[in-house]
């Protein structure tokens, strides 16, 4: 008895292939677009940084000095230090695509990554509670 059928195969190769193609147009769309990066501290926009300066740079917010970030040359943002137990948001990497997000719960900061431009109505909302 064979574990996989020959249309079983067909059928993988097929989603794999639809998620390749999908990710690959995903990231040249919104790869080129100017970003910026949004630093929230529980659902309250505290900072903005723009992605495209070109320079690099440690630093954190007031409101929670524990958490560091480091802004990169490339464009893109992570965080590098903070003291929550789990350290998920450091795990995350380095953040520069449209869309993608970090956040360290424990310590009610999140970063979005967003367009330069002004927002419209069909752009997601961020709601973080306490």
């Amino acid at each position: 008895m064979k574990f996989f059928k020959r249309t079983d195969l067909i059928i993988i190769v097929g989603i794999l292939a639809v998620s390749a193609v999908s990710w690959v147009v995903y990231q040249s769309v919104f790869a080129e677009d100017q970003s910026k990066a949004e630093i929230y501290y529980y659902s309250e926009l505290v900072e903005t940084v723009d992605l495209n300066s070109g320079e690099e740079r440690t630093f954190s917010i007031p409101q929670e000095e524990n958490v560091i970030f480091q802004l990169y040359r490339d464009g893109s943002i992570a965080f590098v230090e903070s003291d929550c137990p789990d350290k998920v948001c450091i795990h995350a990497g380095k953040l520069k695509t449209v869309g993608q997000f970090a956040a360290c719960l424990p310590n009610g900061v999140m970063v979005k990554i967003v367009p330069q431009k002004e927002r419209d109505e069909e752009d997601a909302d961020l709601v973080i509670g306490n």
